[in-house]
């Protein structure tokens, strides 16, 4: 099984972001990466020979680019850009002005990808046609970089995505003020297949038609897969045809890899005047390389897996496929009649030293969650299509009638769970923090006002991993669920505390919970006192020093301040290091023993400086009129959170253990020593 683990072989499938740190820290050698020259690309445009062989040959030559940038990334997703390559070299060169008006004119044709999973490819292309420099493609996922997700602040994307089911929406919107303003050009938006599984996507259909939106054209990447399933596995969107046409529009259905019948399709859209436009774009996920083209199935569940949604290759399958990829440009070259195309050697350099050690927190939370399930028949877990990720195979398969997975579709998941606790029943809602906590907030305020009882597993929260961008980085969690009143919301450390923190929002807690997870690898295995008691609105020192107390909470910022307290220990600087993880109850009593004798208090948060922890440590503070002669420090964000590996965001932002040891102490000239190394240095992206 070429470039894919398991945490048992054969049994049980590892989240796509364990995947990728592995593969990239912990096997194989250190590759020397290498793109096609732009000059390359421009050879081949500017042939005078077989339109179709052309197009092929480009498209291959940007795959070959992409697998380079994703590996080199160590992250990023290669099934969708892949799947979507054919389409966007054919736009791009055929129909879009923008190289002839440039990418800033009010004329200008525009596109963009809704689900902006295929955003590498997408570089790639832009790097081809001279809208990038090479340095930025191989900056893919880094700070300065390019975006795990689109960013309008990088030249050509016209569009912020990542958060799925806006794009028809923003495009109509787009369409729309064209016509206002009387400027020419159409619009073109990509959408995921499993996309069509949220709820503002058939709004948007509804009304693109109904406001007679006419130079809108959607086109569907239907490569068939979601994540790691099967679309029609997860939440069948078809007749999808038969649907989108009720609606009011013009559809047609293709093959997304035939550039003839995209040029036809193309061609004879221009004569459709008086509807918005959809292509179903029947495509291959992972296209152009075939071992990333086929499916598994797996062994326990019998179900169908794709391997490729999301991280990077290990050193032999990205070979392999540059391999494909450099067989497949050569024999397209020679067909065509070019000059041979210049292909670089991507090498190995040299063996890395591995060492695996490190614990992920989700791992736990899904131990503990079957083991509950077993003497609680009114636990009903649901999934909004990162079952992988969220560590909820193996209850999925020990509790298959338990399990609801609810695809790509937060709000509606959400109010189910609703429907389901007015029955008794105890829902465990499960997706990315960032998605479910904005995007079905009303929802979970409606569910808290009929006083039931829900979990909500805020997986991915905090800035932690980076790479894939802001989309994916949740740092206004918190403060959504904390407006609600009767909501617990709890943040764990370690595997351990883990554990009791799903025990307590199962067995012991009568309110809403929130359980805060973050997703990578711990940087470190924070130790808690051997008489460590998990009680409601009461943390945990960790550490003792009289001149400053920081307060902190799960793996990654806990890590940080304990870097600091390591590195201020070498001066004589004593921090007091405290494990908070209830993250909106504060114990007065607690907050008071605990803080009476310091004149420096911090709070660190792995969330926006506003409606997190601190302003609840600040609050109960006041509660006891605890302020006098003491300096009060909350930090955190207080902007959008940087996209590039933990180690370059963490010091962006001066949250890295070294930057918060100076702002602590005051003390400019302090050293970075080995026993406090920062989270980054093998983390993943």
């Amino acid at each position: 099984m070429v470039g894919f683990f398991t945490l048992q072989e054969n049994e049980v499938i590892l989240s796509k972001v364990a995947q990728s740190f592995i593969m990239n820290n912990f096997l194989g050698e250190q590759m020397y990466y290498q793109l096609i020259k732009k000059s390359e690309f421009d050879k081949v445009r500017n042939f005078e020979g077989n339109w179709e062989l052309k197009m092929k040959l480009f498209s291959d030559m940007c795959r070959f680019n992409t697998l380079v940038a994703v590996k080199k990334a160590g992250s990023g997703h290669l099934g969708s850009s892949f799947s979507a390559m054919d389409i966007v070299t054919y736009l791009y060169l055929n129909e879009l002005n923008i190289l002839k008006v440039g990418i800033n004119s009010e004329e200008r044709d525009i596109y963009f990808s809704s689900k902006g999973h295929d955003v590498p490819g997408l570089y790639s292309l832009f790097y081809a046609i001279g809208i990038l420099p090479e340095e930025k493609l191989l900056m893919l996922r880094r700070l300065n970089g390019l975006d795990g997700h689109p960013d309008v602040r990088i030249p050509g994307i016209e569009a912020c995505t990542g958060s799925l089911g806006m794009g028809i929406s923003k495009a109509k919107g787009m369409a729309w003020a064209k016509k206002y303003n009387g400027k020419k050009g159409n619009v073109y938006v990509l959408t995921g297949d499993g996309e069509f599984q949220e709820g503002q996507i058939w709004e948007s259909l509804q009304s693109t038609a109904h406001q007679k939106i006419t130079n809108l054209t959607v086109i569907m990447d239907h490569n068939k897969y979601q994540t790691d399933m099967l679309v029609k596995d997860v939440n069948n969107i078809e007749d999808i045809v038969a649907k989108v046409s009720s609606f009011g529009w013009h559809v047609v259905r293709i093959n997304g890899h035939d550039f003839n019948q995209l040029k036809d399709t193309f061609a004879k859209l221009k004569y459709i005047n008086d509807k918005p436009k959809m292509i179903i774009a029947d495509t291959i996920k992972g296209k152009g390389i075939s071992f990333m083209e086929e499916p598994f199935t797996e062994t326990i569940s019998g179900k169908t897996y794709y391997r490729w949604h999301s991280g990077a290759p290990n050193d032999e399958s990205f070979l392999k496929g540059l391999d494909e990829l450099t067989a497949s440009i050569n024999k397209v070259a020679e067909e065509l009649g070019i000059d041979k195309i210049e292909i670089p050697e991507n090498i190995a350099e040299g063996k890395i030293s591995t060492k695996f050690d490190k614990e992920f927190v989700t791992d736990a939370f899904g131990d503990a969650l079957v083991e509950l399930a077993r003497t609680n028949e009114k636990i009903i877990v649901l999934d909004g299509d990162l079952a992988a990720d969220c560590k909820l195979r193996k209850f999925e398969y020990e509790f298959p009638n338990r399990f609801i997975e609810n695809g790509i579709a937060e709000q509606d998941m959400v109010s189910m769970a609703g429907g389901l606790a007015r029955m008794g029943l105890l829902p465990i809602v499960n997706s990315f923090a960032s998605f479910l906590a904005a995007r079905a907030n009303e929802q979970i305020y409606n569910n808290a006002c009929e006083k039931t009882k829900i979990i909500y597993v805020c997986h991915f929260a905090g800035i932690i991993p980076a790479g894939p961008g802001k989309s994916h980085q949740s740092i206004r969690d918190i403060s959504l669920f904390g407006a609600i009143p009767n909501v617990i919301i709890i943040q764990p450390c370690n595997s351990f505390e883990t554990k009791k923190a799903l025990e307590y929002c199962v067995n012991e807690a009568k309110e809403n919970c929130v359980l805060r997870l973050s997703i990578g690898p711990s940087p470190e295995r924070i130790e808690l006192p051997s008489d460590y008691e998990f009680i409601p609105g009461i943390g945990t020192g960790l550490t003792e020093g009289k001149d400053a107390i920081i307060f902190a909470y799960g793996p990654v910022m806990l890590h940080e301040a304990l870097s600091a307290y390591r590195i201020l220990r070498k001066v004589n600087y004593g921090l007091k290091v405290v494990n908070m993880p209830w993250l909106n109850r504060i114990d007065l009593d607690w907050i008071d023993s605990i803080t009476r004798n310091y004149k420096s208090i911090f709070v660190l948060e792995d969330h926006s400086t506003f409606g997190g922890l601190g302003e609840r440590i600040l609050d109960a503070l006041a509660d006891i009129h605890h302020f006098q002669g003491k300096k009060f420090d909350i930090i955190g964000l207080d902007d959008y959170p940087e996209c590039g590996t933990p180690l370059e965001v963490l010091q962006y932002h001066g949250l890295d253990g070294l930057s918060l040891a100076k702002r602590i102490s005051g003390i400019d000239n302090l050293t970075l020593h080995e026993e406090s190394k920062s989270y980054s240095d093998s983390a993943p992206q």
